[in-house]
């Protein structure tokens, strides 16, 4: 007993008290103590812990409560003879079996998202120094006491009661309250509050307009270059794509419009190309709609990131007849592991996307949506943008400095911020080659030839995010990226 959890007191993580507790309930439910087994003394086991008596007699007490353990009386403490009753009395599976099926599973599956092409990140990103990728959080800027305290109240008894019961398929009154007041007038958007659904990020809106709009029959039209998840989440629902040409202005507004359904499109900060799309060209994109009878999803991420200067109202603002579906996030700003967006669309759109969502998932977590409420209401969300617009601010003109002064290639303007730069390398340039050569300089560098469709052979884009690179490392990490380019071509 004392030598498994000495064994996981290496990995274990808490206060001393919470950390036997655990240690004792895995040696339990894992059954490498038996049901009946007498335990050490709690004398006996601080000092083999080299911990106090009361923090073990107090863990033990506590497993007395829960029911792991029970004791007997001059005799000390004993696992329960029936803490294992609720667990199926079955024996681990031979490592030979274990996990495989006798199925043929590609034949069963209707469709096989794994074959999409898609773009892949380090797992390990932030072991590496120079970390040029897009939409991963700075530890540095998260704004970690507010966020705590909303926490906290979130974890008062009269909070617990409210989210911890069954909302079944509706979200937090104060937080629609937030996104209806705060968020969306920022962009110029005014609409009712049964207007507006909360998702899991804006990659669960996305599905939710796919699953509705899409089917076999009907065309998407997308941008190209464009957001890969995007593109993979709407061939789920059709192979009919057409590709949309893209510009120093963004989307173009040309003839491959005509045959569209619906078009997804990123008007604020293009995906990956980071223009922002004129008010001219917009007006030409919600008459081209309009005459052409089909739906626009606007995804406006990362639209609050601009640097302080005035940023263009949402396509949505200017939507006057209602076929224009607006995606917002704000993972995108807080950090990407809160997974929260929304979506503002016409009443009748909202009623299916929310029946929908709730077959898929009922609702986003209450707490999560309660916590984040209260973020927003005591303005520490308009104080992060600030923060974060100054910040990549200065990054932003760290970084193009460099380029301006070494680099053997070019990047495009972006008119109102954002955590990125689309760059166009030398001709002949292989950014994929270029990306697996700087892993062994510590730099990552996202190629571009995924964002392209068809996937690109050989392609000179690629992308620096700087959401998470502090800006002291941008110099050594452009230079670092000039030379092996230096080195390709």
């Amino acid at each position: 007993m004392t030598e498994y959890l000495f064994q996981l007191s290496e990995t274990s993580t808490g206060t001393l008290q919470s950390r036997i507790q655990e240690m004792m309930v895995s040696a339990i439910v894992n059954r490498h103590v038996r049901p009946g087994m007498p335990l050490p003394s709690g004398r006996k086991l601080a000092d083999q812990l080299k911990v106090s008596r009361n923090t073990v007699v107090l863990a033990y007490q506590n497993l007395v409560d829960e029911g792991f353990i029970e004791t007997r009386q001059r005799s000390g403490y004993y696992v329960c003879e029936d803490v294992l009753s609720g667990y199926a009395n079955t024996k681990p599976q031979d490592t030979e079996t274990k996990g495989k099926s006798s199925l043929d599973w590609k034949q069963l599956f209707s469709i096989q998202p794994s074959k999409f092409v898609t773009a892949r990140k380090e797992q390990d990103w932030q072991n590496f120094p120079y970390a040029f990728l897009y939409g991963q959080y700075d530890k540095e800027i998260f704004p970690i006491s507010d966020w705590r305290e909303c926490c906290r109240d979130a974890a008062s008894i009269s909070a617990i009661y409210d989210w911890a019961s069954d909302h079944i398929d509706q979200d937090n009154s104060e937080l629609i309250d937030q996104i209806h007041n705060k968020l969306l007038p920022r962009r110029g958007i005014f609409v009712e509050p049964d207007e507006i659904l909360v998702t899991l990020g804006a990659q669960n809106a996305i599905f939710l307009a796919a699953q509705l709009l899409l089917n076999k029959d009907k065309t998407i039209g997308i941008e190209n270059p464009g957001y890969v998840d995007a593109r993979n989440t709407f061939l789920t629902q059709t192979d009919k794509v057409a590709c949309l040409d893209v510009d120093e202005d963004g989307l173009v507004i040309d003839k491959k419009l005509d045959n569209c359904d619906c078009v997804y499109i990123t008007p604020s900060h293009q995906y990956p190309t980071t223009v922002t799309m004129p008010q001219k060209r917009r007006t030409q994109l919600l008459q081209k709609a309009k005459d052409e009878n089909f739906i626009i999803i606007e995804d406006d991420y990362e639209a609050e990131l601009t640097y302080n200067k005035k940023p263009l109202a949402a396509l949505k603002s200017q939507d006057s007849d209602g076929r224009v579906i607006y995606i917002g996030s704000i993972s995108k700003t807080l950090a990407p592991g809160i997974r929260l967006g929304f979506m503002v669309a016409p009443k009748e759109f909202i009623e299916e996307a929310r029946v929908l969502r709730r077959l898929m998932l009922k609702h986003p977590p209450s707490n999560n949506q309660f916590i984040i409420a209260r973020f927003l209401q005591r303005g520490y969300h308009d104080s992060l943008i600030r923060k974060l617009s100054l910040t990549l601010y200065k990054r932003s003109n760290t970084m193009r400095a460099q380029i301006d002064e070494n680099f053997p290639g070019e990047a495009l303007e972006s008119q109102h911020g954002g955590s990125a730069l689309w760059i166009k390398g030398p001709k002949g340039l292989d950014s994929r080659k270029l990306a697996e050569e700087l892993l062994n300089e510590g730099v990552l560098i996202e190629p571009g030839d995924v964002y392209f469709y068809p996937k690109k052979d050989k392609c000179e884009y690629f992308r620096l995010g700087f959401s998470s690179l502090p800006e002291e490392k941008i110099a050594t990490g452009i230079e670092k990226i000039v030379e092996k380019i230096k080195q390709l071509t």
